[in-house]
């Protein structure tokens, strides 16, 4: 096994899947499949209070979706379980044990009111908060006479109080620190429970976890996790300390400021593939031009070596560019099932043909959030302003415009099999007759039909879409509206 590369997601349930979450996950995933190794997933919800009923399931929900299948996991098994933390209490009592018996570890008994004291006093000394070794001090009798008294402890971590902690990061380098700034902190809690710092300590090395990808804000937590490692003469597994994914230069993404979550990403009308290429790019850079992955793809071309240093901005106009692409991408049959929701969400005259609407749209859908608004004039004309029929380029106006429409009016009453090419054959006899441009005849056609300026097709598609009945009241009510 110690060839094998192993890597794991170890996500808390507190609510959804946010997007560096999910980057984690891949990276793990990315890293564990480019070498044929293996991909693990560990719930961490030693934090009981921050626990969120149903969280589990969006995790395992997403993993499904988004094709990052782990090897071992909660659901699927494997040699090294539980892997819930919560059903591992007693492997972590053991092994906490075992530190307060190496001299790595202590109890304390302090209580809140004392920590509070502590707190205090480092606040208006202007020091950091940390624990000072009150209890390492103990003697053995008053220790047992406590546990006998049934005294609520918590068991701490011995930091050496001289000297420095290295490690190697394969993003940052080599980083080191003073032990001396290092708190004694907590590796069981008074409820048994383990804190994260032990908690994934103890586990990555009993889930045999080669390497480790997290965000770079636990990069400061790192050595106290190398000293448990050495106390216990374990191999250190290597560090790859990911930059965060930020909303702009100075603010973090946030569940908690309202950013998006993969849920939210998949609400507005993302497509899962999408999404994830995305975040594959959020921070990691392919050798070569290539943008859009497939999943086996990303897999391949995965490297640590791209994974930058610096924060990646999430830019969502980005991520509607790459949504957009795949949209393309697909066949018009996978696209009209994919759309057919939202089509009837935004079309409820049941004499208009969804198949048609979404071949009209399907180049032009980024986001699939945004179909019900590209066709509201469809089912009702908006009421619109007489301003949308001036168009520069198009050289239209108000008055041309009224011209164009009532003689475009009796073309358009004399087709009898109102077909598509039938309309663009009649309306562009009329064009060559007139000798005018296109736009003078057909940008007025579009706004009267419409009564919009942004439109998924031109007049002849909409006119054809709309039905002869319809496009000849709607033109008829634009010469109304013209002559006022």
């Amino acid at each position: 096994m110690a060839n094998e590369i192993r890597t794991r997601f170890a996500p808390s349930p507190t609510g959804y899947m946010h997007v560096g979450n999910l980057r984690t996950a891949l990276y793990a995933y990315l890293l564990a499949k480019h070498d044929n190794g293996t991909f693990i997933l560990r719930i961490e919800d030693t934090d009981q209070e921050r626990y969120v009923e149903g969280a589990v399931d969006i995790i395992f929900n997403t993993l499904k979706e988004t094709g990052l299948v782990h090897d071992e996991g909660p659901d699927v098994g494997g040699d090294y379980g539980p892997y819930i933390q919560s059903e591992r209490r007693d492997i972590y009592k053991k092994y906490a044990q075992q530190l307060v018996d190496s001299g790595h570890a202590y109890y304390c008994f302090c209580d809140k009111e004392r920590l509070d004291k502590l707190k205090n006093r480092n606040e208006q000394l202007k020091q950091p908060n940390k624990y000072d070794k009150h209890c390492l001090h103990l003697s053995k009798e008053e220790i047992e006479e406590n546990l006998k008294n049934g005294v609520p402890y918590v068991i701490r971590q011995n930091i050496p109080k001289t000297g420095t902690t290295s490690f190697e990061d394969e993003i940052f380098g080599k980083i080191t620190v003073d032990n001396d700034t290092l708190d004694d902190n907590v590796l069981l809690k008074s409820d048994g429970l383990p804190t994260y710092n032990f908690a994934n300590v103890v586990d990555d090395h009993l889930m045999g976890i080669t390497h480790v990808i997290r965000g770079n804000e636990y990069l400061s937590s790192t050595p106290k996790y190398n000293l448990l490692y050495e106390a216990f003469g374990w191999e250190i597994p290597k560090y790859i300390h990911c930059s965060p994914v930020m909303k702009d230069a100075q603010h973090k993404l946030s569940k908690r400021n309202g950013d998006a979550s993969y849920e939210d990403l998949k609400a507005k009308g993302y497509l899962t593939e999408a999404i994830l290429n995305y975040i594959a790019l959020l921070g990691w850079s392919p050798q070569g031009e290539q943008e859009i992955f497939t999943l086996p793809e990303l897999v391949e071309a995965f490297e640590i070596s791209g994974i930058s240093k610096s924060p990646a901005i999430f830019d969502e106009q980005k991520l509607r560019w790459m949504n957009g692409e795949y949209i393309r991408k697909m066949s018009p049959e996978q696209f009209y099932e994919l759309a057919l929701p939202y089509l009837k969400e935004a079309v409820k005259r049941e004499d208009i043909n969804l198949k048609e609407i979404a071949e009209l749209i399907h180049t032009r859908t980024e986001v699939l959030n945004d179909i019900p608004e590209m066709l509201d004039f469809i089912d009702t004309l908006p009421e619109y302003s007489t301003d949308l029929y001036t168009h520069k380029k198009m050289k239209t106006n108000p008055e041309n415009s009224k011209e164009s429409l009532e003689k475009a009016l009796p073309v358009l009453e004399s087709i009898e099999n109102w077909t598509m090419d039938e309309i663009h054959e009649k309306l562009f006899a009329l064009i060559a007759e007139l000798e005018v441009k296109n736009g003078l005849i057909l940008w007025p056609i579009r706004v009267a039909v419409s009564g919009k300026a942004f439109t998924p097709g031109g007049g002849v598609e909409l006119a054809a879409i709309l039905g002869k009945e319809e496009t000849i009241k709607r033109i008829k009510t634009g010469i109304e509206l013209l002559s006022k």
